[in-house]
């Protein structure tokens, strides 16, 4: 079994691209959406807060961990992989790719406070972006309305408004969606900055690394199921989940101590 773990409903969009290239595996998806968000959150929280999930969905019987979260991936990887015994395989804004789609060499980066503030993603710019200009962005209020289900509400136009206009304005010309909740907003955001503007999803070159992972330590394939657990209201994450997938899906409440 593939374990993928978030704050909340964003790392939805890793793990419908994992299940999409090994659709034979089990999946299991784990929302901790009693503490969503993380990028609030202190770096030691969150560090803390991943490795009891870690070691939760280890022994519940994952043989690989996706930390499908780029803020939890910037505090706590390095912890999750010092402390468990199985492969991990975590998230980072996708600057490599946006370096190689720039023509102008501006590019702007949509993120959460806790990701743009962590040593990981100052490490990233240095070593793919040093001969670029790159433009942060964090974006309050995002992650909230994705966990609404709200994608092409007022409120939510009026952010992605607010967090890229600016960008824009001093020449970006490649946007990089540094949190796993914004490939769902990834139409409203293409609507508003048109055909020119490059977007970079990390996604997709994550579900590739997992896919290497699983040939690499054989893991074996399942029955195709999927499993959905979270630390928040089951209803309410079943609502919105089923939105965002299109598609039916039961989710079941669990308690992570």
């Amino acid at each position: 079994m593939i374990a993928l773990f978030d704050s909340g409903l964003g790392g939805l969009s890793v793990m419908r691209e994992v299940r999409s290239r090994l659709p034979q595996h089990d999946l299991l998806y784990f929302a901790d959406t009693a503490c969503c968000p993380y990028g609030l959150k202190s770096v030691s929280f969150v560090q803390q807060r991943s490795l009891q999930i870690g070691q939760f969905l280890s022994d519940y019987g994952a043989r690989l961990l996706v930390v499908a979260c780029n803020t939890a991936s910037s505090a706590a990887l390095e912890v999750l992989r010092a402390e468990l015994a199985i492969p991990i395989v975590g998230m980072e804004p996708g600057l490599k790719p946006a370096v190689a789609a720039t023509r102008s060499g501006y590019i702007g980066v949509l993120a959460t406070s806790g990701t743009l503030a962590g040593e990981r993603f100052a490490r990233l710019v240095e070593r793919f972006a040093c001969q670029q200009t790159v433009i942060t962005q964090p974006c309050p209020g995002l992650v909230e309305q994705v966990e609404r289900g709200a994608i092409d509400a007022p409120r939510t136009d009026a952010l992605l408004k607010q967090y890229i206009d600016p960008l824009l304005a001093q020449g970006v010309d490649t946007l990089v969606l540094g949190c796993t909740h914004y490939p769902f907003l990834r139409e409203p955001i293409v609507h508003m900055v048109g055909p020119n503007i490059t977007i970079i999803d990390t996604g997709p070159a994550v579900a590739r690394h997992v896919v290497h992972m699983v040939s690499e330590h054989r893991i074996t394939p399942g029955n195709s199921t999927t499993h959905y657990l979270t630390t928040g209201s089951a209803d309410d994450v079943m609502s919105t989940a089923q939105r965002l997938l299109r598609e039916a899906i039961v989710v079941r409440t669990t308690i992570v101590t």
